[in-house]
């Protein structure tokens, strides 16, 4: 038995939630992430790539379940840490930047482009 804090476990849970919002449960999917990043926090620590991996999700889900200020503000945090921990020509990194272009964009679009 691997236990709840085994990084198989932690993987297993964040495909789980991936999959929970890809069949359409973006909120649940979002709230499975959210407790997925609290143990990664705890078990392996901020700056891990499996945390960053779990924020990045968290992100995601907030945006698509509604919260694209959420998902802003989180991505651009994200972008931040990614830069210190991963540099800027990190993939992952490049990533976080477009999520957060997408993001800013569909918040601008919801407010009608006001800001």
């Amino acid at each position: 038995m691997l236990g709840p804090d085994h990084p198989d476990t932690l993987t297993t849970r964040h495909n789980l939630a991936h999959w929970r919002g890809e069949a359409g449960d973006a909120a649940g999917a979002a709230a499975a992430a959210a407790e997925l990043l609290a143990d990664s926090l705890r078990v392996l620590g901020p700056d891990h790539p499996a945390t960053l991996l779990a924020r990045h999700n968290l992100a995601r889900w907030w945006g698509e379940a509604g919260d694209a200020v959420g998902a802003v503000t989180a991505f651009a945090e994200l972008l931040a840490d990614s830069l210190r921990v991963l540099g800027p020509d990190h993939p992952a990194t490049l990533v976080t930047r477009y999520y957060l272009a997408h993001w800013r964009g569909q918040a601008d679009g919801a407010s009608g482009g006001v800001r």
